[in-house]
Formats: C-alpha cells, sequence, structure tokens
C-alpha cells in the first residue's frame, strides 16, 4: 500500500503514551501516540527519526510492535507497521457503574454510601 492509498485507512483518534526505540540507538523514548490503525500510527516526540528508520512500539495492551518511520513533520511522524494490530486493544477500558465518574460529580444521593435526601 503506498503512502497515499493509506490516507483512506480507519484511524483511531486517541492520546496515550508508548515507548519507541529506533534500531541501532541503545535507548528508547517515550512518544504520544495520536491516531492509531491496524497498519500503523502518528505519533509525536522529541526524538530524532528520519524517514526509513526502523522502529520498535510497545503499545499497551499490545506490546512490541515492528514498523517503518514513513514521514517526518516537525516533531510528528507517521510508522507503518510491518504486522497489523487491533487498535483498540490500544484503548483504555471505559469505566462503568459507580466508579464510572468521580463521587463529586454525581448527584447528591446517587453512588454507594446508601444515604439519600431524607425528608424532613
Amino acid at each position: 500500500m503506498s503512502a497515499v492509498d493509506t490516507r483512506n485507512v480507519s484511524r483511531d483518534s486517541l492520546f496515550l503514551f508508548a515507548e519507541l526505540v529506533v534500531d541501532g540507538q541503545a535507548d528508547g523514548a517515550k512518544v504520544k501516540v495520536r491516531n492509531l490503525s491496524a497498519g500503523g500510527m502518528m505519533a509525536e516526540g522529541a526524538l530524532a527519526t528520519a524517514r526509513g528508520d526502523r522502529v520498535t512500539v510497545t503499545l499497551r495492551n499490545v506490546g512490541n510492535v515492528r514498523g517503518v518511520v514513513a514521514w517526518v513533520q516537525g516533531n510528528r511522524f507517521g510508522v507503518a507497521f510491518d504486522t497489523e494490530v487491533d487498535p483498540l486493544l490500544a484503548r483504555p477500558a471505559v469505566k462503568t457503574g459507580e466508579s464510572a465518574s468521580p463521587r463529586y460529580t454525581r448527584p447528591i444521593g446517587a453512588g454507594g454510601s446508601g444515604q439519600g435526601m431524607r425528608a424532613i
């Protein structure tokens, strides 16, 4: 798939951190993942990358993914993965039930204390 062909691929906009290591460099760096698809991602970070660099990205709940830097623009760059991933796995779980929102944002009487408003 050429770079032009990938513009129609569905992307999942999100904000999460990932560890990225450029082949041949001893240390990795934390990058911000701005969007993620099965075939690649856009990341942002203070990391010296160049088009064609081979990289390994560690994504939460996905693990290590190998790829190549497809483009660089300022501190943002795109990575084309060698193998497809499930981008939904990297998303944080959505909380449900009582713990879904902080107690101070719930209406009075809602949530686990069992004490609602009393009639006087």
